[in-house]
């Protein structure tokens, strides 16, 4: 497995901003950020994905354990998982958008597909 980016924070800024990063996306179905953070929120929303597509009990309680909402957790095994019930894998898209102006960063807009 890749070795995770820093992005410039501490081991417990980063998992919280990966968190609250992967539940505002499925919650909203779409996210402007940087390159660098879609890119690793992106196999995080797959895995979200995926464990609502087991939709169990043991399912539901790890992605609660992860997301910050329980009703993206609903949303996700109700409305999300089961639009991709015949699709394997793949679930989110990352497109370039150009350089922010301010300090140059690639921006990118992570979707669900």
């Amino acid at each position: 497995m890749a070795k995770n980016r820093k992005l410039g924070r501490t081991s417990d800024q980063r998992r919280a901003m990966l968190r609250a990063m992967t539940t505002y996306l499925l919650e909203n179905g779409q996210i402007k950020t940087t390159y660098a953070r879609a890119k690793e929120v992106a196999p995080i929303a797959e895995k979200m994905i995926t464990l609502g597509k087991k939709n169990d009990l043991a399912a539901y309680r790890q992605a609660l354990s992860y997301l910050t909402k329980e009703s993206v957790a609903n949303k996700l095994f109700h409305e999300i998982a089961p639009k991709y019930a015949d699709r394997n894998g793949g679930y989110t898209r990352v497109l370039k958008m150009g350089p922010r102006r301010g300090d140059a960063a690639e921006l990118a807009i992570i979707q669900l597909v």
